[in-house]
């Protein structure tokens, strides 16, 4: 079947029937081509990142091939903590709202120490975000809409049972070789973009690599679906060698369908095939549930930790996003929401650049932008890692010691690292930021992602994200200046006149004052903020902010 044939409801269907669909061969007419077809955009995996790119230059109006060597979306729920900087994304993609009412939303986490909670923490404590911290989701459920999704947008061709098998990179793109059912073609991809994961057979290809450290421990993954409601509210717990589960730790997340995802840790020494077993998963699981409870298991898997990352994330025309380009370790959320925002980096870099609006080099600041966020996700990956499983007797008595002090100190609570969950990276080193040039408290520096608030437009609410537009926005608090509106690609959102900043959250985050002037880039980050500012420094960090200037 033509998947854009496929019945919309098979895309809402339950997590068994999501998993059977089957997206069809379809013969493309680059095929038939004596030489190979020219094609602006070409990106290689239809996971979420590469969908999620895909779909955001879409909606930019470029056209965008996508290759995948298989016909099925994800087993498994893999992927499952997606964070409110994804949420928002997603938003704008038009799957944000889906990607909520399926998922379990939550907040709170907890950290126990043997049978004992040793404290909570709230990620998002504060009112007036539109999302929640993270949801839980499986994956193969946010792939099923992003490629629903993705199926409504015409500018988009997904090509399933499509696989490289080779590419050669040249200054002006990359030439592909593909393998079909019906034979092997090639394709001319003008900019190229390796979604292709973690093994990326992209990168090995090109005779490039992924380096850093994987670590001596293996974890199990099992999701158990119960046969009745369990005694675990909507919360992360993690536990410190629990009693069902002595020396070792526990990850317990509620996930769609009252499906529960257990991470028990197994030491370096476990056998990943034996422990896949039922006969193994089961005893672990009644350990923790209980002897009586009544569940059926869904999915297992044994996976290693491992923190690497390519050098460089541009090649010339190629491009590596996602788990392609740096992988971490599951603990913190950190992998398919740092690719996410990977891709909400490159899209527009990549649509200004095909527009002709921006120069090559506009895309080559993805490389030292996302390079620099996945440090910071590798760090505090390793950072958990080595918390949770200390390599010497020093370190486990190190930890040992943090986590017994956690139960009275909230010093104590900073050291304990059961993962640091997903947050936004702030680009401070951005050649694309006009540093500061009047003073500003709080966090909404040049670099960071626009907060969002509570606004209304014409008595209806609506929140501050959703206002900005596709391009540059200009975010004014009072009455723009004359010459404001005459900026080429640039919105101008006037806070007080276009919208109502009710209860002054908006001012408050970005200590905006009358005639405070914000300058956020077409990913939502803010590049330039000023109190009073010229047109002159307008035009010169917009120029700065797409590599016109750098």
């Amino acid at each position: 079947m033509n998947p854009r044939d496929i019945p919309r409801e098979a895309f809402h269907a339950s997590g068994a029937e999501v998993q059977a669909i089957d997206f069809g061969y379809v013969r493309s007419p680059d095929q038939d081509r004596t030489t190979p077809a020219q094609q602006p955009i070409v990106v290689i995996g239809a996971g979420p990142v590469g969908l999620s790119l895909a779909i955001d230059l879409a909606q930019r109006g470029q056209r965008v091939v996508v290759l995948d060597n298989d016909h099925k979306l994800s087993i498994g729920s893999r992927a499952i903590c997606f964070a409110k900087r994804t949420l928002e994304i997603w938003d704008r993609l038009g799957v944000g709202q889906r990607m909520v009412d399926k998922g379990v939303s939550w907040n709170l986490g907890k950290v126990f120490l043997k049978d004992e909670q040793l404290y909570e923490f709230n990620l998002l404590p504060e009112e007036g975000h539109e999302r929640p911290a993270f949801i839980n989701l499986q994956q193969y459920y946010a792939e099923a809409y992003l490629v629903e999704r993705a199926l409504q947008l015409p500018g988009i061709d997904i090509r399933w049972h499509n696989k490289v098998t080779a590419v050669q990179s040249r200054a002006d793109g990359a030439l592909l070789t593909i393998d079909t059912p019906e034979g092997a073609y090639q394709m001319d991809a003008q900019w190229l973009v390796a979604c292709d994961g973690a093994r990326s057979p992209t990168r090995q290809m090109l005779g490039l690599e992924s380096k850093g450290r994987i670590f001596q421990d293996r974890f199990l993954i099992a999701d158990v679906k119960l046969a009745g409601d369990a005694d675990f509210p909507t919360e992360r717990w993690f536990w410190f060698d629990p009693p069902f589960h002595p020396n070792q730790s526990v990850l317990l997340h509620r996930q769609p369908d009252n499906v529960w995802r257990i991470d028990f840790q197994l030491g370096w020494d476990a056998d990943p095939e034996e422990e896949k077993k039922p006969e193994n998963i089961i005893p672990r699981v009644k350990a923790l549930l209980g002897a009586d409870a009544q569940f059926e298991l869904d999915w297992a898997s044994v996976y290693t930790f491992a923190c690497l990352r390519m050098d460089q994330f541009v090649h010339g025309r190629v491009v590596f996003a996602g788990d392609s380009a740096h992988g971490v370790s599951p603990f913190g959320a950190r992998g398919a929401n740092s690719g996410v925002q990977d891709a909400e980096n490159l899209a527009w870099k990549l649509d200004w650049v095909l527009q002709g609006r921006a120069s090559p080099a506009l895309v080559g600041t993805y490389g030292p932008e996302r390079e620099y966020a996945a440090d910071e996700n590798l760090c505090n990956s390793t950072r958990a890692t080595d918390f949770i499983t200390p390599k010497s007797e020093v370190s486990r008595l190190f930890r040992d010691a943090a986590l017994h002090l956690a139960r009275e100190h909230a010093f104590a609570r900073r050291i304990v690292n059961s993962g640091r969950l997903s947050v936004p990276a702030t680009l401070h080193q951005s050649p694309l930021n006009t540093p500061d040039t009047d003073h500003f408290a709080g966090t909404q520096v040049p670099g960071a992602v626009l907060l969002d608030a509570p606004l209304t437009r014409q008595d209806q609410p609506t929140w501050l994200l959703r206002e900005l537009g596709p391009d540059f926005t200009l975010l004014v608090f009072g009455p723009a200046p004359a010459w404001a509106h005459g900026l080429p690609g640039v919105k101008v959102l006037q806070i007080g006149i276009d919208v109502i900043d009710h209860q002054t959250l908006a001012a408050q985050r970005l200590d905006a004052l009358p005639r405070t002037v914000y300058l956020v880039r077409p990913d939502q980050h803010v590049c330039a903020r000023w109190r009073t500012p010229t047109e002159a420094a307008v035009c010169s960090a917009l120029a700065r902010a797409t590599a016109s200037a750098v």
